[in-house]
This record gives C-alpha cells, structure tokens and sequence, in this order.
C-alpha cells in the first residue's frame, strides 16, 4: 500500500515528519535508487526500497508494545555497555519483535518502560505538547515543607529554562525522609534528582509508576509482558485527544 514518504519515514523512528520532509526536500532520501525531492511523493514500505541519508528504511512490522518493570542498576541504551553493565535489552531479549525503549530511565531508576517498534507514537509520546504524565515515588532526604512543594508545583529553572508544572505531594513519611509523589508531563536529564536537589532534599530512591495510562499492576520487577489491546488503544486515544 502506497503512502506519503515523509510518513513511512517517521513510522520507521527514523524522524518526526517535519523532519521528513526536510530530509526529502535536501534531496536525502531515495527511492529503489532515485533521489525523490518532491513533497507528497509516494511509496509502497514492504515493496520499495527506501534509504534516508544512506540508510535503508526496515519494511514496516506488525506494531508490538511491552512494558518493563525496569531494575534499578540497569542502562536504558539498545546498544551493548562497554563496561558489561546489564541494560534494558537483557530484559526484552525473549520478545520476538524488535522494539525500542521510549525515552529512558536513569541507570538506578526503577520502574514502568515502555518499547514499542511504533516510532511515530513514541515521538509523540515523548513531546511536551502532549502532556503525557509521568508518575513517580520518590524517596528523599529529610521532609519538604509546603513552601518547597508550592515552589516545585509552580516549575523550577533548570539550565536557565523554566519547567512544567509538577503535581507533588507527600505520600507518606519515613522517619526523618519521606516519599513524594510527583507527575511531571515533561523528562529533562535527571529531572526529578535536579529538583529534589535544588530544594535540598536528594533523592534517596527513585521508581516510575505510572507512564501515560499504563501502569506496573501485577508486573514483578524485571519482568516484561505484551500491551493489551485495550492498552494499546488507549495509547493512541490519548495523543488524538491531547492536541
């Protein structure tokens, strides 16, 4: 089935469609070996061969979704760690799809990852414009006061850049520390660390819950299952509604 270029290259996770279409325009991407410039050109995914900047576009596979519940003291990287240290892939290897990490968690974060082979829905799931939330529990140093919960719910600057707003509350006390709970519609770099930081209680532990309206009910640690259909369609439901 025939379908714009710019689109078959976005669903492969090769860029965002706006991408696309510039790479097309630049004379980047090629077509069973002819250089296609023009805006709206089509093509066949399972039948052309289609390269980007050299590279050759996969045929499209049936899209998979699982979710881990990732292990602390593990890389989120598709690549294999220099140092031998265990990365996410170790975890999915059985799946008999291949699919990629969305997004990341930080080497000792533990918590809900979601791959997919969908790199168009991914994109969109990562984009702050979709406001997609993010839940974590997260352990810190000591007992924020409700000034220091006013200041991060209204966004703190990091690296001169103000954020989103973050939903926190304390979820229960732990002697002298304490568990947040804190929904964020936004991931910068070690983002939640930085703001515990800033308002000086470091984050002891870390764990993602929730990711857009998936959950880790009934997932043991380190283990990894199949999206439900329902799952799957609330996935798309969610970016459609959220622009």
């Amino acid at each position: 089935m025939k379908t714009r270029l710019q689109k078959i290259i976005a669903e492969a996770g090769f860029a965002s469609r706006r991408e696309a279409e510039q790479w097309i325009a630049q004379g980047l991407v090629q077509v069973n070996g002819k250089t296609v410039t023009l805006l709206g050109s089509l093509a066949d995914p399972a039948v052309d061969k289609i390269k980007v900047r050299g590279k050759l576009v996969p045929p499209p596979e049936e899209k998979s979704f699982v979710i881990l519940n990732k292990p602390p003291s593990c890389l989120t990287t598709t690549k294999k760690d220099a140092r031998g240290r265990r990365t996410v892939m170790d975890f999915v290897e059985k799946v008999p799809v291949r699919v990629f990490p969305v997004g990341r968690l930080d080497y000792n974060t533990q918590g809900i990852l979601l791959f997919t082979n969908d790199g168009h829905l991914a994109r969109k799931l990562l984009e702050p414009k979709y406001q997609m939330e993010r839940v974590y529990q997260v352990k810190v140093k000591g007992i924020p006061d409700e000034k220091k919960l006013k200041r991060v719910g209204k966004g703190i600057r990091l690296d001169k850049i103000p954020t989103a707003p973050i939903k926190i509350k304390v979820f229960r006390t732990t002697g002298k520390n304490c568990i947040l709970t804190m929904t964020l519609t936004e991931g910068k770099n070690r983002h939640i660390k930085r703001v515990c930081e800033m308002i000086g209680h470091p984050v002891i532990k870390l764990k993602r819950t929730h990711f857009c309206k998936l959950n880790l009910t009934g997932l043991p640690l380190g283990s990894c299952r199949f999206l439900s259909p329902r799952e799957i369609k609330s996935l798309y439901k969610a970016v459609s509604q959220s622009v």
